[in-house]
């Protein structure tokens, strides 16, 4: 994906996501679609195309099971107050980041950019919520209602979540899913709407 640098040139912190350029993000690296089609991107505003991603195939989206499922073990075995600490980072980092992320928005799907300033302060907070209750996971002792046996219930992360966005909200629709499976213990495989995917990217190279 390319997008022009003049886009973006009254705002320096779009250098902050030069990564998202690179192609698809799995296991820590950004490589390009295995088959080299891309996916137009195009401003509703102007219906001008302002960049290109790749399309991914069904051997990239095997490749994105297999780096979560690799992933998943040391992320499910890290310590709660950790993974609050790392979920409350990404909180503060889309805040920090908000003005670049409202244009983006703006830019891929046409909301007007108070509304995409709206939307990134309220996708910031599924992050800062699940940070808060990703310590509070617990398990449950009961009695049953036979009064014979006693119950214990234990909750444990279920493993891959695969998450599919729509275009609407780019932002809060991604970060309302990603946040809490995070904060499980769960790792995440996120799939954005075709029409608006660059603040998933934005997102990825921010939360990396």
């Amino acid at each position: 994906m390319n997008i022009s640098p003049e886009l973006f040139e009254q705002d320096s912190d779009m250098s902050d996501y030069t990564p998202f350029s690179h192609g698809l993000y799995i296991g820590g690296k950004w490589p390009p679609s295995s088959n080299g089609r891309v996916i137009e991107v195009v401003d509703p505003s102007t219906e001008a195309v302002i960049a290109a991603v790749p399309d991914a195939t069904l051997a990239d989206a095997a490749a994105a099971v297999d780096a979560a499922a690799e992933a998943a073990a040391s992320w499910r075995e890290t310590p709660p107050r950790r993974r609050s600490e790392i979920l409350r980072r990404c909180f503060e980092l889309m805040t920090e980041r908000a003005e670049t992320l409202a244009a983006l928005i703006s830019l891929e799907n046409g909301k007007a950019l108070r509304d995409a300033r709206g939307e990134v302060a309220y996708a910031a907070e599924f992050f800062r919520w699940n940070a808060e209750e990703a310590v509070r996971i617990s398990g449950e002792f009961g009695l049953a209602p036979s009064g014979a046996n006693r119950i214990v219930v234990d909750y444990q992360p279920i493993g891959i979540c695969v998450l599919i966005t729509p275009w609407n909200f780019p932002a809060a629709m991604a970060t309302r899913k990603i946040a809490p499976a995070l904060a499980a213990g769960c790792t995440v495989i996120l799939k954005p709407a075709s029409e608006t995917p660059l603040t998933a990217y934005a997102l990825a190279a921010l939360y990396e």
